[in-house]
């Protein structure tokens, strides 16, 4: 049986499927097996492979509804200081604290400050940039992006032990087997 500290260099294991009905099922059966570092590629979105990898919900939206607060509350605290603060001017008898006019800037600064953190939030959670992934190596997995359906379990994973995920796969009904090296 090999372990984790056997497998320094080791990525991990990728395993090849027929079809997508067979994705979703080892990714079932990776989750029941307790393994947490796997994921699965296939050429176009399958649904329900969320509830089959057990995936927690995204928190991505909350980081985009921290930045619209944030730039709701930065655009009346912005123009509420320069326009009763800093520079008041009486217009035409107006109230310095004039909120109709400033809902433009306070829609676009809510609006800017959520692009900016949907965008940067996602780099954020999907761990990017990443300029490399062992999986690009492997000659079969260009067929991820045409017909291809795969299933990795990393060897980080605190479960690994190459014999034991070799088995899942094969008892999952892989066509094809391969350990993926850094």
């Amino acid at each position: 049986m090999s372990t984790q500290t056997e497998n320094k260099d080791m990525y991990g294991i990728v395993a090849e499927f027929k079809n997508p009905k067979e994705l979703i099922d080892v990714a079932q059966a990776m989750s029941k097996s307790g393994f947490s570092k796997f994921d699965t590629f296939s050429p176009f979105p399958i649904h329900g492979m969320d509830k089959a990898m057990n995936l927690k919900k995204s928190k991505l939206g909350w980081i985009v509804l921290g930045h619209a607060f944030l730039g709701f509350t930065g655009a009346i605290a912005m123009m509420y200081f320069m326009a009763v603060i800093d520079y008041p001017m009486n217009i035409s008898g107006k109230p310095f604290f004039n909120a109709p006019a400033w809902v433009p800037i306070i829609f676009e600064l809510t609006v800017l400050l959520s692009a900016f953190g949907a965008v940067f939030g996602m780099f954020f959670l999907n761990g990017l940039p990443k300029f490399n992934n062992p999986l690009f190596n492997v000659a079969r997995f260009k067929k991820a992006t045409d017909d291809g359906f795969f299933a990795c379990i990393e060897a980080e994973d605190d479960m690994f032990e190459s014999d034991k995920v070799k088995k899942l796969f094969e008892d999952a009904g892989a066509t094809h087997i391969e350990e993926v090296y850094e």
